[in-house]
């Protein structure tokens, strides 16, 4: 049999293996997850389990992610909307406009997401309803635009590459024991305050603008929570959101992880993502997801290391 070392559980694969005496063609293959070792066990796309004794096992080999469908960014976007809405919501010729005071780019923005299917319109009149009806909240004419979703209209500059990236909670190993960090259904103010400064000394940073309470608690059709450790005053938080996409796939968006400068590289970050994937776990979640800066080479590190796999990105538009 051929096979890669150390192939782990819940990894693409294909295996091949052979077919009973007779049988024609002598062999056949299956690509799904592996879900088990002794003997090897995959799951196919349609649910199928198929396990093969060891010995008419040809080959198991490790496949790259499978590609990413349109309607599955899509449908992950919309989650995520849901998840980050602002505090009041439009639609426009299939974009969902979102305003929240102004308050962070992913909440005063439009994203194309359409309504019932199908696309949104890039075109000049769906475009100044857009700008006017931010115009008329006194907020900048901002798009996000997921990756396939749109493109980028000629002659605009857009900035904050994001990726987004996401991990089936099944292939994840859930913290055990009683819950290290705790999570509340509203931040309080030492929660706002490791927030607004990102764990660094406010004396030694810009003053970056206040937390907007009510952009930070609001989710639509779903449940958010926010994580704290340590006592009496926070050392690492994050915030967490369960909502249901399109295609019903439950999803836990993390975001607002941030730990105190002297803190860090003690794995507190990955700590209170673990907490808050079983937080969302519990409330009914399959899948988590987490949006970073493609620049963010350290975030993204301790994502990865968690087993999140890329998923799409965005970025955000504006004209010139």
């Amino acid at each position: 049999m051929t096979t890669e070392p150390a192939i782990p559980l819940g990894a693409r694969v294909v295996l091949r293996y052979r077919l009973p005496d007779g049988a024609t063609p002598p062999l056949t293959d299956v690509i799904g997850t592996l879900v088990a070792l002794e003997p090897p066990t995959v799951e196919s796309g349609d649910g199928q389990l198929v396990s093969v004794e060891a010995d008419r096992v040809v080959a198991l080999k490790a496949l790259g992610p499978r590609p990413i469908r349109t309607a599955e960014i899509r449908s992950l976007e919309t989650a995520a909307a849901d998840a980050w809405p602002g505090v009041e919501q439009d639609w426009i010729d299939g974009w969902l406009l979102r305003a929240g005071h102004g308050y962070t780019t992913r909440a005063n923005s439009a994203v194309p997401l359409g309504r019932s299917g199908e696309p949104a319109q890039l075109s000049v009149e769906p475009l100044r309803r857009i700008a006017e009806w931010y115009a008329e909240r006194g907020l900048p004419f901002q798009l996000l635009l997921p990756d396939r979703l749109a493109p980028v209209p000629r002659g605009w500059r857009t900035w904050n590459e994001t990726l987004v990236l996401g991990i089936d909670i099944e292939n994840f190993v859930l913290p055990q024991g009683p819950p290290m960090v705790r999570t509340a259904p509203e931040p309080d103010q030492a929660w706002l305050q490791l927030h607004r400064y990102q764990g660094e000394n406010p004396a030694l940073v810009a003053l970056p603008r206040r937390p907007v309470t009510e952009v930070v608690t609001a989710v639509h059709d779903g449940t958010v929570g926010f994580a704290a450790l340590g006592v009496p005053e926070p050392i690492a938080i994050g915030r967490a959101a369960v909502t249901t996409a399109p295609d019903l796939r439950r999803w836990v968006g993390l975001s607002c992880i941030a730990v105190q400068a002297a803190h860090r590289r003690h794995g507190l970050g990955a700590l209170v993502c673990a907490e808050l994937i079983r937080w969302g776990h519990a409330r009914g979640a399959t899948h988590a997801y987490v949006q970073v800066q493609a620049d963010n080479a350290a975030a993204l590190a301790l994502y990865r290391e968690l087993g999140f796999l890329d998923h799409h990105a965005y970025r955000y538009a504006a004209p010139q």
